[in-house]
């Protein structure tokens, strides 16, 4: 498999995408090609002491997209940057999954316009999913689509419910919407509008998913629900939420277990167990989530990535393009359970 990388998109661009990159094809079956300014990467790979090593190729660039680049307008103004080439060699068949940690409106914007939204799909959006003790569940969307109608957020049960049976291999997946409450009555006018819409389409004898109505933002760890959507302004909250916590968690942890001698050993003897949990939550060990209801494999890292983070994020581009996931996806969500 050949992953194309917009190695110029990250914050920490492209020392943490060249490094990130090395690290996939040293310890997976892969290739990357790496897509920016030529000069900057190749004196990274010399840093990295990579220089011509192999699975590893450039493709020159001459422009970037920044974080503040408007995701329409720099489609149409920089046909030249790093992310417009690299969706551009997923479409034409030179690679088969684009990775990018840069300005997730433009990647949406590119993916739209160059690879095309899957069929029947009304609006992309990005889906991932969360670790709890009953297992992981999928959240849909976290953030390309901040402003949507109730029919997108309908949709994105759908699409979270086919990525949930593809991904975690459950036929028939409990989908719910985030709410303010659990009554009928909450939410807002969107949210009660979709409701009634998710309603109708899990009511049906073919329904691929089964919907659990609204949920709150404390049911999401309970294993009450597999696949929640919502919009993703609010599903983007959410993520960044859940990663503040769990930072916020293990400074608290760490710091106590420093407290007394007997704290210290407890810590010593806790070690790996926290160790392992750290791993579980950790978003760089993720590395990325999924565009979900475009042709073509793209997944979307972290604006911070680091090099652990754009490793995994290659690798999990790589697994899902090998699955043959968006072809999976459209037989998800056209095909009853």
């Amino acid at each position: 498999m050949i992953i194309a990388l917009d190695a110029m998109g990250g914050d920490l661009a492209p020392r943490s995408e060249v490094a990130g990159a090395v690290a996939a094809v040293r310890e997976a079956q892969l290739e990357v090609t790496l897509v920016g300014d030529r000069a900057r990467l190749e004196a990274e790979l010399e840093r990295v002491g990579a220089r011509g090593e192999r699975g590893i190729t450039i493709e020159h660039a001459a422009e970037i997209v920044t974080m503040d680049d408007h995701p329409g307008e720099v489609f149409r103004k920089k046909r030249q940057s790093s992310l417009r080439l690299a969706t551009e060699l997923v479409k034409a068949g030179r690679a088969h999954a684009l990775v990018s940690a840069g300005n997730s409106g433009a990647v949406l914007s590119h993916a739209l316009f160059v690879l095309g939204r899957s069929a029947g799909v009304e609006r992309p959006a990005i889906a991932t999913s969360f670790p709890t003790p009953h297992g992981p569940f999928t959240l849909c969307d976290v953030g390309a689509n901040v402003d949507v109608r109730p029919s997108m957020l309908a949709q994105f049960a759908a699409l979270g419910a086919a990525y949930d049976r593809v991904v975690h291999g459950r036929p028939r997946p409990r989908v719910g919407l985030l709410s303010n409450g659990g009554e009928p009555g909450k939410g807002t006018e969107l949210t009660r509008a979709a409701h009634a819409l998710v309603e109708a389409a899990a009511a049906r004898p073919d329904a691929p998913f089964r919907f659990v109505g609204y949920v709150e933002g404390s049911d999401l760890w309970r294993g009450t629900v597999d696949v929640v959507a919502t919009d993703g302004f609010t599903g983007n909250v959410v993520l960044k939420v859940c990663e503040g916590v769990a930072d916020a968690l293990f400074g608290l942890v760490r710091a106590e277990l420093r407290e007394t001698p007997r704290a210290q050993l407890g810590g010593f003897l806790a070690a790996p167990a926290l160790r392992s949990l750290k791993k579980r939550i950790d978003f760089t060990e993720t590395g990325g989530a999924v565009l979900a209801g475009v042709d073509g494999v793209v997944i979307i890292a972290h604006g911070r990535s680091d090099t652990t983070a754009v490793k995994n994020a290659v690798k999990l581009a790589d697994r899902f393009a090998r699955a043959e996931l968006p072809a999976r996806m459209r037989d998800a969500i056209a095909a009853p359970a």
